[in-house]
């Protein structure tokens, strides 16, 4: 994982507390799971949950998902929730209400810290910036690019319409959403979201829908709370058959028009250029990237 942009079009939470979830997580098919120690955990059940987090990281790993631990805000959590989720089975960090890039600096420092004394490669945990406040919003791009160990970026859109005093609806949450998308591609990072709310499940057509406006704004993946909506995702942020043979198509003529020194060329009614032939080489390598990922249910 060390140095990897990872695969991620699905990140299922899974509440870290309740054992039928923990258990089935292996099964649901996401990218990554998100063992949960903020939202989902009562406030009396914090330490409970936090004593089952490696655990739990073996077993939702186990059909190959990579595996993110949500921790909590607060600093006195977040402390103990860092000191118990630096471990080989956990990968990253997801960091909500990331207040500016310092933030997320501290953070790092202590990851290197453990990982240290844990024998874990430098950098091995990654973090995931959640930007849930209007104050972030105004920092976003320094806080993508705070720490060599932030590999993603999603807007908490919830949190943010509540801090920005707006309902969380898609005319509000477009612009910021978009600017997660360009701050996230500026730092060279993952963008993971959509526009809308992750709680609106049940209508998958919808839900479909709101994934493919997500895909063509430049979202990479996105979190979700069940399994449904995992299945989408990797449907939706997964190049089609029709696409990877037109992207394919589209390599092979230009790579052959530039062998006999043309720069552009027409195929099939379309001008083609560098811009345009280098999206079907990123949509040839994301095709491979997932049928080589490790098989699951």
């Amino acid at each position: 994982m060390v140095g990897e942009i990872p695969l991620w079009r699905s990140l299922l939470f899974v509440p870290v507390n309740v054992d039928r979830f923990v258990n089935s997580a292996p099964r649901r098919g996401a990218d990554a799971c998100i063992l949960d120690l903020e939202d989902s955990i009562p406030a009396a059940e914090k330490t409970e949950a936090r004593q089952k987090v490696r655990t739990a990281a073996a077993t939702v790993g186990s059909a190959g998902a990579d595996v993110v631990v949500r921790i909590n805000r607060p600093w006195r959590l977040a402390v103990r929730d860092i000191e118990a989720s630096v471990d080989p089975h956990i990968c990253a960090l997801a960091v909500p209400k990331v207040a500016d890039p310092g933030h997320l600096r501290a953070i790092a420092e202590t990851l290197s810290e453990l990982e240290a004394e844990r024998g874990l490669d430098p950098g091995h945990t990654r973090l995931i910036a959640m930007i849930e406040t209007a104050d972030a919003y105004f920092q976003i791009k320094d806080i993508a690019a705070a720490d060599s160990r932030v590999i993603a970026m999603t807007l908490g859109q919830e949190d943010f319409a509540l801090s920005a005093g707006m309902a969380p609806e898609p005319e509000g949450l477009f612009q910021p959403s978009l600017q997660v998308v360009l701050a996230a591609r500026a730092a060279g990072i993952l963008p993971l979201g959509f526009v809308g709310s992750i709680a609106e499940y049940r209508d998958q057509e919808k839900f479909r829908q709101t994934v493919r406006q997500a895909r063509r704004m430049g979202f990479a993946g996105a979190f979700c709370i069940h399994p449904l909506q995992a299945q989408v995702l990797n449907e939706e942020f997964s190049p089609t058959a029709d696409e990877v043979v037109a992207a394919q198509g589209m390599i092979n003529a230009y790579d052959d028009a530039k062998s006999k020194g043309r720069g552009s060329i027409e195929y099939q009614g379309r001008m083609l250029d560098e811009p345009i032939v280098e999206r079907a080489r990123q949509t040839v390598i994301q095709y491979q990237r997932i049928q080589n990922r490790a098989p699951q249910p």
